[in-house]
């Protein structure tokens, strides 16, 4: 990670550590960018959430591309998915996305889509971080200044085209929808209605700073009570910037992104049109899920936690689906990267063409009890050397066999060890675990931080 660009863009407190000034930094920087790459369109379009700040560092932001000569097209609301689309479609040169995603409402943030919809490499984000505050060697002026437009109509293109990515349609489907007051309060919701889906709403009425405020995909408990309220067919729950989805079932049980790739999968192989017969999951996929997809003759791949990690394995196996439990899922036929509406569409198409409702999928197959215990460690240096705790490894790996598994990592910015162990029986879990935990803090000192039962959870 560079100096401001994270795994996810540049994010903090709007005004505070994410400011105008930096925001018209950034843009003026990318927009130098694009003018040393001519053969990129010299244009950008600028999509965002709903949070009060959004306007603020949306004007910087593109008041910093006009002044490098680049055209900006300020799109106004707008999923993380639609700008997407519309930087690998239409005729821009970078997309930008200005949101936090799942955090509070004072958090904003600033990602740059490239133009073929994925995150900009490492280099472009190098080459801005090292021009921020930097003069203009050649200011623009006259008609070379870049136009700032506010050109909404291409977002229809957007919607006629998640549309017809179902053309069975969704006429006789009950669809509850928590908008999480955010990206998605009107997209989200009209591509079901176009699709003839009878669709009830709620987190959809967005004031500036209620994003995120006990609805939507971080609180899934909101749209599994709202389903089940309802008797809904599906509940579709997206979060802040709507790149991702998580879902209920119409007696309120959750089903995240393991649960949703497998019954896409399941339906799909069933045709015999999952080619390859593959699916890419993380190092927290559960081992429900994987039997599940083994007794229909799919392979789960796993990978380290990370979107970026999902997609290289995609595209090295040529996969068409891929994602984590947190439901950002990659469907590489339609998508190069997470885009919660697809999600979605994905999902009740499937419902559709087999008749039958999220609940009655559900039964297909039931988690293996899972559990994460964070350990914050007085000692994190040499953990990976230590030949007592690879031993007591081993020996859980062992123990479990063929009915679970034990993974270990290191948390990438706390003192914190992570233990996750599942199997197919909570109490051979529980006892891995424990024995693992036991070892673990005996030799490198500190304490249990916190115990989560990740069996019905989002994951990490």
């Amino acid at each position: 990670m560079g100096k401001y660009f994270g795994t996810d863009g540049i994010r903090g407190i709007a005004n505070l550590k994410l400011t105008p000034e930096m925001a018209f930094q950034i843009g003026q920087a990318a927009g130098l960018w694009l003018t040393q790459n001519p053969e990129l369109p010299q244009r950008v379009v600028v999509g965002r959430d709903t949070r009060r700040s959004g306007p603020m560092l949306g004007a910087a932001l593109a008041s910093g591309f006009c002044s490098a000569g680049i055209e900006v097209n300020a799109i106004g609301f707008m999923p993380t998915g639609g700008v997407s689309y519309l930087a690998r479609t239409g005729d821009y040169g970078m997309g930008v996305v200005i949101s936090a995603s799942h955090n509070p409402a004072p958090d904003n943030g600033i990602k740059l889509l490239a133009h073929s919809g994925t995150k900009v490499a490492a280099e472009v984000e190098e080459f801005i971080e090292s021009h921020m505050g930097s003069e203009l060697e050649e200011r623009p002026v006259g008609g070379n200044v870049g136009r700032l437009i506010h050109d909404r109509g291409e977002i229809e293109g957007y919607l006629k085209w998640l549309v017809g990515l179902v053309p069975e349609r969704l006429d006789g489907m009950k669809i509850a929808i928590d908008g999480s007051q955010g990206a998605a309060f009107e997209l989200g919701v009209e591509v079901f209605r176009r699709l003839g889906a009878d669709v009830e709403a709620r987190g959809c009425e967005p004031d500036g700073m209620n994003i995120n405020s006990g609805c939507g995909a971080t609180h899934p408990q909101f749209i599994q009570d709202f389903a089940q309220e309802i008797g809904a067919d599906l509940g579709v729950a997206y979060d802040g910037d709507a790149d991702r989805a998580v879902f209920s079932d119409s007696q309120g049980r959750l089903i995240n992104g393991d649960r949703t790739m497998a019954m896409w999968c399941a339906h799909w192989q069933a045709h015999g049109q999952l080619n390859p017969a593959a699916v890419v999951g993380t190092v927290m996929s559960n081992g429900g899920f994987e039997a599940y997809m083994k007794s229909q003759n799919v392979e789960l791949h796993r990978v380290d936690v990370g979107d970026k990690y999902v997609a290289a394995k995609l595209r090295e196996l040529g996969g068409k689906v891929g994602g984590e439990q947190s439901g950002h899922i990659i469907f590489s036929d339609h998508v190069p990267t997470g885009d919660g509406l697809v999600t979605a569409l994905m999902l009740a198409q499937v419902l559709k063409r087999e008749g039958k409702s999220a609940a009655e999928l559900y039964e297909s197959f039931d988690n293996w009890p899972q559990v994460l215990v964070n350990l914050e460690v007085e000692r994190k240096d040499g953990w990976e050397t230590n030949s007592v705790i690879a031993g007591i490894v081993e020996s859980g790996s062992a123990e479990l066999g063929e009915r679970g598994r034990v993974n270990l990592r290191a948390s990438g910015t706390q003192p914190i060890l992570r233990v996750m162990v599942e199997a197919d029986d909570e109490d051979l879990r529980d006892g891995v675990a424990n024995r693992i935990v036991d070892v673990v803090l005996d030799e490198l000192g500190g304490a249990i931080y916190s115990r989560v039962d990740l069996t019905h959870a989002l994951g990490d």
